[in-house]
Protein backbone atom coordinates (compact mmCIF):
# COMPACT_ATOMS: atom_id res chain seq x y z
CA UNK A 1 0.00 0.00 0.00
CA UNK A 2 1.36 3.40 -0.99
CA UNK A 3 1.36 6.49 1.21
CA UNK A 4 1.06 10.05 -0.08
CA UNK A 5 2.58 12.99 1.79
CA UNK A 6 1.98 16.53 0.56
CA UNK A 7 2.96 19.92 2.01
CA UNK A 8 3.39 23.54 0.99
CA UNK A 9 6.94 22.65 0.05
CA UNK A 10 8.92 19.46 -0.49
CA UNK A 11 12.70 19.82 -0.11
CA UNK A 12 14.39 16.80 -1.75
CA UNK A 13 17.83 18.45 -1.04
CA UNK A 14 19.43 16.99 -4.20
CA UNK A 15 16.95 18.93 -6.36
CA UNK A 16 15.04 22.24 -6.20
CA UNK A 17 12.11 22.45 -3.76
CA UNK A 18 8.69 21.44 -5.09
CA UNK A 19 5.78 23.73 -4.22
CA UNK A 20 2.68 21.75 -3.17
CA UNK A 21 4.49 18.58 -4.15
CA UNK A 22 3.82 15.01 -3.04
CA UNK A 23 6.17 12.31 -1.75
CA UNK A 24 4.97 8.78 -2.44
CA UNK A 25 6.34 6.02 -0.21
CA UNK A 26 5.83 2.38 0.57
CA UNK A 27 4.69 1.49 4.09
CA UNK A 28 8.34 0.84 5.02
CA UNK A 29 9.22 4.43 4.14
CA UNK A 30 10.95 3.75 0.83
CA UNK A 31 10.39 6.62 -1.61
CA UNK A 32 8.80 5.45 -4.86
CA UNK A 33 7.96 8.79 -6.46
CA UNK A 34 8.03 12.56 -6.20
CA UNK A 35 5.09 14.35 -7.83
CA UNK A 36 4.33 17.95 -8.72
CA UNK A 37 0.98 19.54 -7.88
CA UNK A 38 -0.30 18.92 -11.42
CA UNK A 39 0.81 15.30 -11.41
CA UNK A 40 -1.04 14.61 -8.15
CA UNK A 41 -4.27 16.56 -8.76
CA UNK A 42 -6.37 13.42 -9.25
CA UNK A 43 -5.06 11.70 -6.11
CA UNK A 44 -6.74 11.79 -2.72
CA UNK A 45 -3.80 13.31 -0.84
CA UNK A 46 -3.80 14.79 2.65
CA UNK A 47 -2.07 18.17 2.58
CA UNK A 48 0.11 19.32 5.49
CA UNK A 49 0.93 22.92 6.32
CA UNK A 50 4.67 23.38 6.31
CA UNK A 51 7.66 21.82 4.57
CA UNK A 52 8.65 18.18 4.21
CA UNK A 53 12.39 17.52 4.49
CA UNK A 54 14.54 14.38 4.82
CA UNK A 55 15.45 12.91 8.20
CA UNK A 56 18.27 14.76 9.95
CA UNK A 57 21.82 13.47 10.50
CA UNK A 58 23.52 14.24 13.83
CA UNK A 59 27.24 13.76 13.21
CA UNK A 60 28.39 14.55 16.75
CA UNK A 61 26.73 13.40 19.96
CA UNK A 62 27.78 12.00 23.36
CA UNK A 63 24.90 9.70 24.32
CA UNK A 64 26.84 8.54 27.39
CA UNK A 65 26.60 12.00 28.96
CA UNK A 66 22.80 12.23 28.77
CA UNK A 67 22.44 11.89 32.56
CA UNK A 68 24.36 15.17 32.96
CA UNK A 69 21.50 17.35 31.68
CA UNK A 70 21.55 20.63 33.60
CA UNK A 71 24.45 19.63 35.86
CA UNK A 72 27.12 21.98 34.45
CA UNK A 73 26.64 25.78 34.49
CA UNK A 74 26.62 27.59 31.16
CA UNK A 75 29.42 29.78 29.76
CA UNK A 76 32.21 28.50 32.01
CA UNK A 77 34.69 28.16 29.14
CA UNK A 78 35.99 24.85 27.82
CA UNK A 79 38.67 24.13 30.43
CA UNK A 80 36.26 24.45 33.36
CA UNK A 81 33.62 22.52 31.40
CA UNK A 82 36.02 19.59 30.83
CA UNK A 83 36.92 19.56 34.51
CA UNK A 84 33.23 19.47 35.46
CA UNK A 85 32.58 16.56 33.05
CA UNK A 86 35.45 14.59 34.59
CA UNK A 87 34.11 15.25 38.09
CA UNK A 88 30.48 14.47 37.31
CA UNK A 89 30.24 11.87 34.53
CA UNK A 90 30.31 8.83 36.84
CA UNK A 91 26.85 7.82 38.03
CA UNK A 92 24.60 4.86 38.74
CA UNK A 93 24.61 2.54 35.71
CA UNK A 94 20.83 2.31 35.56
CA UNK A 95 20.54 6.09 35.75
CA UNK A 96 22.95 6.44 32.83
CA UNK A 97 21.07 3.85 30.77
CA UNK A 98 17.68 5.40 31.52
CA UNK A 99 18.95 8.83 30.47
CA UNK A 100 20.38 7.41 27.23
CA UNK A 101 17.06 5.72 26.43
CA UNK A 102 15.26 9.03 26.87
CA UNK A 103 17.83 10.81 24.66
CA UNK A 104 17.59 8.16 21.94
CA UNK A 105 13.80 8.57 21.86
CA UNK A 106 14.13 12.36 21.92
CA UNK A 107 16.41 12.29 18.89
CA UNK A 108 14.06 9.93 17.05
CA UNK A 109 11.06 12.14 17.85
CA UNK A 110 13.06 15.15 16.64
CA UNK A 111 13.44 13.54 13.22
CA UNK A 112 17.04 12.39 13.57
CA UNK A 113 17.66 9.22 11.57
CA UNK A 114 21.42 8.73 12.02
CA UNK A 115 23.98 9.65 14.66
CA UNK A 116 27.76 9.72 14.91
CA UNK A 117 28.13 9.03 18.63
CA UNK A 118 31.20 9.42 20.84
CA UNK A 119 31.71 6.60 23.34
CA UNK A 120 34.29 5.79 26.01
CA UNK A 121 32.67 2.50 27.10
CA UNK A 122 30.13 -0.02 25.76
CA UNK A 123 27.25 0.99 28.03
CA UNK A 124 25.28 2.40 25.07
CA UNK A 125 25.46 -0.78 22.95
CA UNK A 126 22.14 -2.30 24.03
CA UNK A 127 20.26 0.95 23.38
CA UNK A 128 21.87 1.36 19.96
CA UNK A 129 21.01 -2.20 18.98
CA UNK A 130 17.33 -1.61 19.78
CA UNK A 131 17.13 1.91 18.39
CA UNK A 132 15.30 2.93 15.22
CA UNK A 133 18.18 5.35 14.63
CA UNK A 134 21.32 4.33 12.71
CA UNK A 135 24.41 4.75 14.90
CA UNK A 136 28.09 4.83 14.06
CA UNK A 137 30.12 4.78 17.28
CA UNK A 138 33.36 6.74 17.56
CA UNK A 139 35.37 5.03 20.29
CA UNK A 140 37.39 7.85 21.76
CA UNK A 141 41.08 7.20 22.46
CA UNK A 142 42.37 9.67 25.03
CA UNK A 143 45.80 10.04 26.65
CA UNK A 144 48.42 12.80 26.45
CA UNK A 145 51.14 10.82 28.22
CA UNK A 146 53.24 9.24 25.42
CA UNK A 147 54.25 6.35 27.68
CA UNK A 148 50.61 5.25 27.88
CA UNK A 149 49.88 5.16 24.14
CA UNK A 150 50.08 1.36 23.69
CA UNK A 151 47.91 0.63 26.75
CA UNK A 152 45.30 3.22 25.74
CA UNK A 153 45.10 1.83 22.22
CA UNK A 154 44.71 -1.72 23.53
CA UNK A 155 41.81 -0.59 25.73
CA UNK A 156 40.20 1.33 22.84
CA UNK A 157 40.37 -1.75 20.59
CA UNK A 158 38.60 -3.79 23.25
CA UNK A 159 35.82 -1.20 23.43
CA UNK A 160 35.50 -1.09 19.64
CA UNK A 161 35.31 -4.90 19.44
CA UNK A 162 32.72 -4.81 22.19
CA UNK A 163 30.38 -2.79 19.96
CA UNK A 164 30.31 -5.51 17.28
CA UNK A 165 28.20 -5.99 15.15
CA UNK A 166 27.50 -2.25 15.25
CA UNK A 167 29.52 0.11 13.07
CA UNK A 168 32.40 1.63 15.06
CA UNK A 169 35.86 3.16 14.69
CA UNK A 170 38.63 4.35 17.02
CA UNK A 171 39.18 8.12 16.96
CA UNK A 172 41.32 10.70 18.77
CA UNK A 173 39.49 12.79 21.38
CA UNK A 174 41.22 16.15 20.88
CA UNK A 175 44.71 17.43 20.03
CA UNK A 176 45.36 18.42 23.65
CA UNK A 177 44.49 14.91 24.94
CA UNK A 178 46.23 12.65 22.40
CA UNK A 179 49.98 12.10 22.24
CA UNK A 180 51.90 11.87 18.99
CA UNK A 181 52.40 8.16 19.59
CA UNK A 182 48.70 7.60 20.14
CA UNK A 183 47.88 9.50 16.93
CA UNK A 184 50.18 7.13 15.03
CA UNK A 185 48.57 4.04 16.59
CA UNK A 186 45.09 5.33 15.71
CA UNK A 187 46.18 5.89 12.10
CA UNK A 188 47.59 2.38 11.90
CA UNK A 189 44.31 0.92 13.16
CA UNK A 190 42.03 2.74 10.72
CA UNK A 191 40.32 0.30 8.39
CA UNK A 192 39.88 0.88 4.68
CA UNK A 193 36.99 3.24 3.85
CA UNK A 194 36.64 4.19 7.51
CA UNK A 195 36.55 7.70 8.93
CA UNK A 196 37.35 9.51 12.15
CA UNK A 197 36.35 12.57 14.13
CA UNK A 198 38.24 14.91 16.47
CA UNK A 199 37.27 17.88 18.64
CA UNK A 200 38.95 20.90 17.07
CA UNK A 201 39.76 24.44 18.25
CA UNK A 202 36.93 24.93 20.74
CA UNK A 203 38.72 27.74 22.57
CA UNK A 204 41.60 30.18 22.22
CA UNK A 205 43.33 28.35 25.10
CA UNK A 206 43.74 25.34 22.81
CA UNK A 207 45.72 27.37 20.29
CA UNK A 208 47.71 29.10 23.02
CA UNK A 209 48.84 25.74 24.41
CA UNK A 210 50.27 24.57 21.09
CA UNK A 211 51.67 27.94 20.07
CA UNK A 212 53.60 28.77 23.26
CA UNK A 213 52.55 26.33 26.02
CA UNK A 214 50.45 28.93 27.76
CA UNK A 215 46.78 29.41 28.64
CA UNK A 216 44.09 27.59 30.55
CA UNK A 217 45.07 24.07 29.57
CA UNK A 218 48.03 24.25 31.96
CA UNK A 219 45.45 24.40 34.75
CA UNK A 220 43.66 21.36 33.25
CA UNK A 221 46.83 19.25 33.23
CA UNK A 222 47.53 20.34 36.81
CA UNK A 223 43.98 19.29 37.73
CA UNK A 224 44.64 15.88 36.11
CA UNK A 225 48.00 15.54 37.89
CA UNK A 226 49.75 15.14 34.54
CA UNK A 227 53.38 16.17 34.16
CA UNK A 228 53.69 17.72 30.68
CA UNK A 229 57.37 18.60 30.86
CA UNK A 230 57.82 16.44 27.75
CA UNK A 231 55.58 18.68 25.62
CA UNK A 232 57.29 21.25 23.40
CA UNK A 233 55.14 23.98 21.84
CA UNK A 234 54.96 23.96 18.05
CA UNK A 235 54.57 27.72 17.46
CA UNK A 236 51.56 26.74 15.33
CA UNK A 237 47.82 26.65 15.97
CA UNK A 238 46.25 23.50 17.33
CA UNK A 239 44.85 22.44 13.95
CA UNK A 240 48.12 23.04 12.14
CA UNK A 241 49.94 21.03 14.81
CA UNK A 242 47.81 17.87 14.76
CA UNK A 243 46.26 17.58 11.29
CA UNK A 244 49.39 16.17 9.55
CA UNK A 245 49.24 13.20 11.95
CA UNK A 246 45.94 12.07 10.41
CA UNK A 247 47.46 11.18 7.02
CA UNK A 248 44.58 12.60 4.95
CA UNK A 249 42.01 10.29 6.55
CA UNK A 250 38.35 11.17 6.03
CA UNK A 251 37.97 13.37 9.10
CA UNK A 252 35.23 15.28 10.90
CA UNK A 253 36.53 18.41 12.65
CA UNK A 254 34.09 19.15 15.47
CA UNK A 255 33.24 22.62 16.86
CA UNK A 256 35.88 24.77 15.07
CA UNK A 257 34.93 27.69 17.30
CA UNK A 258 38.16 29.65 16.78
CA UNK A 259 39.35 28.27 13.43
CA UNK A 260 40.52 31.10 11.14
CA UNK A 261 41.31 31.46 7.44
CA UNK A 262 44.94 30.49 7.90
CA UNK A 263 43.80 27.26 9.58
CA UNK A 264 41.28 26.53 6.84
CA UNK A 265 43.84 27.17 4.10
CA UNK A 266 46.26 24.82 5.85
CA UNK A 267 43.53 22.20 6.31
CA UNK A 268 42.59 22.27 2.63
CA UNK A 269 46.21 21.72 1.57
CA UNK A 270 46.78 18.98 4.13
CA UNK A 271 43.61 16.91 3.79
CA UNK A 272 41.16 16.96 0.84
CA UNK A 273 38.56 14.88 2.70
CA UNK A 274 37.57 17.06 5.65
CA UNK A 275 34.13 17.80 7.07
CA UNK A 276 33.52 20.66 9.52
CA UNK A 277 30.88 19.89 12.15
CA UNK A 278 29.03 22.76 13.82
CA UNK A 279 27.34 22.42 17.22
CA UNK A 280 26.15 26.02 17.72
CA UNK A 281 24.02 25.53 20.83
CA UNK A 282 26.86 23.71 22.59
CA UNK A 283 29.31 26.44 21.52
CA UNK A 284 27.05 29.04 23.12
CA UNK A 285 26.54 26.86 26.20
CA UNK A 286 30.27 26.37 26.84
CA UNK A 287 32.13 29.35 25.36
CA UNK A 288 29.28 31.76 24.51
CA UNK A 289 30.81 32.04 21.06
CA UNK A 290 29.96 30.78 17.57
CA UNK A 291 32.42 29.73 14.84
CA UNK A 292 33.08 32.06 11.92
CA UNK A 293 30.40 30.41 9.81
CA UNK A 294 30.57 33.05 7.08
CA UNK A 295 34.23 32.20 6.62
CA UNK A 296 33.50 28.47 6.39
CA UNK A 297 30.79 29.15 3.81
CA UNK A 298 33.03 31.43 1.77
CA UNK A 299 35.78 28.81 1.81
CA UNK A 300 33.28 26.23 0.48
CA UNK A 301 34.17 23.55 3.03
CA UNK A 302 31.85 20.61 3.71
CA UNK A 303 29.76 21.39 6.79
CA UNK A 304 27.66 19.09 8.98
CA UNK A 305 25.66 19.54 12.18
CA UNK A 306 25.97 17.98 15.63
CA UNK A 307 24.18 18.42 18.94
CA UNK A 308 27.07 17.57 21.27
CA UNK A 309 25.74 16.17 24.60
CA UNK A 310 23.12 17.05 27.17
CA UNK A 311 26.02 18.11 29.39
CA UNK A 312 26.40 21.08 27.02
CA UNK A 313 22.96 21.43 25.46
CA UNK A 314 19.34 21.64 26.54
CA UNK A 315 18.07 19.23 23.88
CA UNK A 316 19.24 16.91 21.11
CA UNK A 317 17.56 18.49 18.11
CA UNK A 318 19.26 19.25 14.79
CA UNK A 319 16.47 21.62 13.73
CA UNK A 320 17.16 23.67 16.87
CA UNK A 321 20.83 23.89 15.82
CA UNK A 322 19.76 25.07 12.37
CA UNK A 323 17.38 27.63 13.87
CA UNK A 324 20.08 29.06 16.15
CA UNK A 325 22.53 29.43 13.29
CA UNK A 326 19.99 30.93 10.90
CA UNK A 327 18.96 33.52 13.49
CA UNK A 328 22.57 34.42 14.36
CA UNK A 329 24.17 34.27 10.91
CA UNK A 330 21.26 34.62 8.45
CA UNK A 331 22.23 31.46 6.58
CA UNK A 332 20.06 30.39 3.64
CA UNK A 333 17.67 27.59 4.68
CA UNK A 334 18.51 25.26 1.81
CA UNK A 335 22.19 25.52 2.66
CA UNK A 336 21.47 24.71 6.31
CA UNK A 337 19.32 21.77 5.24
CA UNK A 338 22.10 20.28 3.11
CA UNK A 339 24.43 20.46 6.13
CA UNK A 340 21.82 18.72 8.29
CA UNK A 341 21.09 15.92 5.80
CA UNK A 342 23.17 14.94 2.77
CA UNK A 343 26.52 16.21 4.07
CA UNK A 344 26.15 14.21 7.27
CA UNK A 345 25.05 11.15 5.33
CA UNK A 346 28.07 11.50 3.03
CA UNK A 347 30.44 11.69 5.98
CA UNK A 348 28.96 8.64 7.71
CA UNK A 349 28.93 6.70 4.42
CA UNK A 350 25.15 6.16 4.43
CA UNK A 351 24.23 8.42 1.51
CA UNK A 352 22.79 5.50 -0.48
CA UNK A 353 19.93 5.23 2.00
CA UNK A 354 19.63 8.59 3.76
CA UNK A 355 20.17 12.31 3.28
CA UNK A 356 17.87 13.15 0.35
CA UNK A 357 14.30 12.43 -0.72
CA UNK A 358 15.04 10.23 -3.73
CA UNK A 359 13.42 7.20 -5.27
CA UNK A 360 14.75 4.02 -3.68
CA UNK A 361 15.91 5.67 -0.43
CA UNK A 362 14.37 5.45 3.03
CA UNK A 363 15.42 8.89 4.29
CA UNK A 364 12.67 9.53 6.83
CA UNK A 365 10.27 12.43 6.28
CA UNK A 366 10.06 15.38 8.67
CA UNK A 367 7.43 18.11 8.65
CA UNK A 368 8.73 21.49 9.82
CA UNK A 369 7.36 25.04 9.84
CA UNK A 370 8.91 27.79 7.72
CA UNK A 371 7.98 31.39 7.02
CA UNK A 372 7.32 32.64 3.49
CA UNK A 373 11.00 33.60 3.39
CA UNK A 374 12.06 30.07 4.42
CA UNK A 375 12.97 31.13 7.95
CA UNK A 376 12.67 28.37 10.55
CA UNK A 377 9.72 29.36 12.75
CA UNK A 378 9.94 26.60 15.33
CA UNK A 379 12.29 23.81 16.40
CA UNK A 380 9.34 21.42 16.64
CA UNK A 381 9.49 18.47 14.22
CA UNK A 382 6.58 16.26 13.18
CA UNK A 383 7.95 12.91 12.07
CA UNK A 384 5.83 11.59 9.17
CA UNK A 385 7.89 8.49 8.33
Amino acid sequence: MLQYFSADWIFPVNAPPIKNGVVVTKENGEVVNLLTENESKDLNVQKYKGAIVPGFINTHCHLELSHMLGQIPEKTGLVEFVKQVIKSRQSNEQQIKSAMEISDKQMFDNGIVAVGDISNQTISKEIKLKSEIYYHTFVEAMGFNPDRAEAIMHYSKEIKDGFSPLSASIVPHAPYSVSTGLFKLINAAVEENSFISIHNQETNDENAFFENKQGGFLDLYDFLGLDIEFFKPTAKSSLQSFLPYLNSLKTLLVHNTVSNKEDIDFAKKTNPDLYWCLCPNANLYIEDKLPDVDLLVNEKVKITFGTDSLASNHQLNILAEMKTLQAAKNINFEKLLSWATINGADFLGIEKDLGTIEIGKKPGLNLIQLSNNFEIESDKVTKLV
